[in-house]
Order: structure tokens, then C-alpha cells, then sequence
């Protein structure tokens, strides 16, 4: 259901949470760290989730390993650059790369702006080796509470340069927006552009507090809009759009089933939406699989799927002279092919 005719964007993709099984292996054995297994075949089971055993504790059980691997700028700067080619090999043109710098760095005690400084190390030389668009978004993750979040936002100010924008993740009941207005105060005075988690564990409460205090551009989710019908007028009028993410919010248990994911109805009702993976390396998904697999499974029409990938370059973090180039580049190649 991907038309090659026009770019193929990603909006929400966790670089922390797309790590590979053989990368992980190697990092592992290379810094001798205990793994459940030694081969990609056994240690699938400790990392993937599908449908048969999903809930949000259990995603985020995969996350140990993962994160227990990085224990330096250089494994941070693999993983980082093997995102990119990932997304290369997934036909992907334009991505946008989102990670939390304390998060990857807890595990070994490194500094968040050692991350931040690393993982664009990694991705820009991959955008230059693959020859595939990819902007980096600073996430806060709000579980670790105010103050370790503004030494997380320093650090990502510190390399303003190499990111597009802010993200807000993590604990979205636990840790409303409200508590986070001044760090997004000095992300908007930095230019930086705004997207949010909300509607996904909490209700359009969360979502209406992410676009009036935090200034929030895009949603991430944000599905729970449904619930409320002023809401969803609203994103239809501002052009506030989301990034959906269904087989995600299916292994945390979101959704009970694909069926009943909102997207469906909230497409029907006009508001602008893409499809994105998440973690693909927990999900065990490529980008193919949202559009081929999950789109019809939530019931989209092809028409609403194709303008999903439309919706995905107008939601990027793109200047309008970046979309064209972009969208004259695949023009060209096809040409080429």
C-alpha cells in the first residue's frame, strides 16, 4: 500500500527502542555483558512482543537489554547510524530519529550530553553515507521527574544544532504537562519545533494540555481525542496532526484488538494523521508492516492509508523548501529506476 511515487516518511520512531538483535549480541559479547542468549534466534523472545503477550510492562521489559548494550559514545554512535540504514533499507526517505539521552545513558553512567552528541555523530554520517533524509528529536523522558528532565533539555540545547525539535514521553498520567511548561518554554525559545505524547495512557485532557501548555505542533498518539468531540473539531480546524502508531499501541495493550483502534474513526472525521512504527525493534515491525498490515487491520481505506503517507511529509519538521527538494528527489529517482 506504499505508493513509491511520493516520499515515504517516518515521524515517531524511537531510536533507542530500534536496536538490532545482532547488534545487541555483538555489543554484548564485545563488553562482556550477560544476555538470556547468544544467538539472534534465542534472544528474539527477550526483546520482541506480539499480540500473544502484550501490556505496557511487558514492552517495556524488552528495553533491559537493549539499553543494558550501550555502554558507551560508541555504541550509542553504531546504534545510532544502523537506524539509518535501517530506515534506508525499509525504502524510507525522510526520517525523524527521537530518543531520550538519559535514558540511553543511565545504564552505564554516561552523560546525557556524551548521548546527544554521539547518536548525531552517528546519524549524520549515516544521512551522508545512505543518501536518506534523517532529522533527530530530543526526548524528555517526564518519569524521571522535573528537574533531571531540565538537565536532560541542557544537554540537548547544547547540541541545538543537530535537532528539530522536542519530544515529552514516558509516565503521561504519573507526569502531566503542566509540571513541564518551562522546559517547553526554552525549547520554543530555541526555535525547536514541538510534538508531545498524549491521548495515549491518559485521556484528551492530556491532549488539550500538550497543544495550550506545552505548544505542541503534532501528537504523538494521541488517539484518545476520540473521547472528547470539541477535541477532535479542534484538530480538524488547527491541522494539528497525529502520529499514529497502532501495532504499538496493540503490545501495550492500549487497544484491545487492531478493530477498535480509533484512528479509524478519527480519519473518517477529517483529522490528519501518519503511521509510524515506534519501536520497531520491541515490536518486532517495519513501516511496511503499518501500512500493509496494520492500516487494514484498523480498518483504514486505501485512500486513507495513501493520505497518510501524503500527511507524513506535510507533519514533518521540514522547511516548505526541504519538502520540495525532498519531494523532487524521488521524482528523479523514479525517472533513474
Amino acid at each position: 500500500m506504499i505508493d513509491r511515487s511520493i516520499p515515504l516518511c517516518e515521524l515517531h520512531r524511537h531510536l533507542d527502542g530500534s536496536i538490532r538483535l545482532q547488534t545487541i549480541l555483538e555489543l554484548a559479547d564485545e563488553h562482556g555483558i550477560a544476555l538470556p542468549a547468544h544467538d539472534v534466534a534465542g534472544l528474539a523472545p527477550y526483546i520482541h512482543i506480539d499480540e500473544s503477550a502484550p501490556g505496557l510492562m511487558a514492552f517495556l521489559d524488552r528495553f533491559e537489554h537493549m539499553i543494558a548494550v550501550l555502554v558507551d559514545a560508541d555504541a550509542c554512535r553504531r546504534v545510532a547510524y544502523e537506524n539509518v540504514e535501517d530506515a534506508r533499507r525499509e525504502g524510507i526517505d525522510y526520517i525523524e530519529l527521537r530518543f531520550s539521552p538519559y535514558f540511553m545513558a543511565q545504564a552505564h553512567d554516561m552523560h546525557p550530553e556524551e548521548v546527544m552528541e554521539a547518536c548525531a555523530d552517528g546519524v549524520r554520517a549515516a544521512e551522508r553515507d545512505t543518501g536518506v533524509r534523517a532529522n533527530i528529536i530530543g526526548g524528555l523522558s517526564r518519569t524521571y521527574g522535573t528537574e533531571v528532565c531540565m538537565r536532560e533539555l541542557e544537554a540537548m540545547l547544547l547540541h541545538r544544532d543537530h535537532l528539530v525539535g522536542v519530544d515529552l514521553a514516558g509516565d503521561e498520567a504519573g507526569f502531566p504537562a503542566p509540571m513541564f511548561i518551562e522546559h517547553f518554554k526554552r525549547v520554543r525559545d530555541a526555535g525547536l519545533h514541538v510534538t508531545i505524547h498524549a491521548g495515549e495512557a491518559d485521556g484528551p485532557h492530556s491532549v488539550w494540555s500538550a497543544i495550550n501548555d506545552l505548544g505542541a505542533e503534532r501528537i504523538g498518539h494521541g488517539f484518545r481525542s476520540i473521547e472528547d468531540p470539541a477535541l477532535v473539531d479542534y484538530l480538524v480546524e488547527t491541522g494539528i496532526g497525529l502520529e499514529s502508531c497502532p501495532t504499538s499501541n496493540l503490545h501495550i495493550s492500549a487497544v484491545k484488538d487492531y478493530a477498535s483502534h480509533p484512528i479509524k474513526p478519527l480519519a473518517d472525521r477529517g483529522v490528519e494523521f501518519c503511521l509510524n512504527t515506534d519501536d520497531p525493534g520491541i515490536s518486532a515491525i517495519d513501516i511496511a508492516h503499518e501500512y500493509g498490515v496494520a492500516a487494514k487491520a484498523v480498518g483504514l481505506t486505501p485512500e486513507q492509508i495513501h493520505q497518510s503517507q501524503v500527511n507524513s511529509l506535510e507533519m514533518a519538521f521540514l522547511s516548505a523548501d526541504e519538502k520540495a527538494t525532498l519531494k523532487e528527489k524521488v521524482i528523479n529517482r523514479n525517472v533513474i529506476e
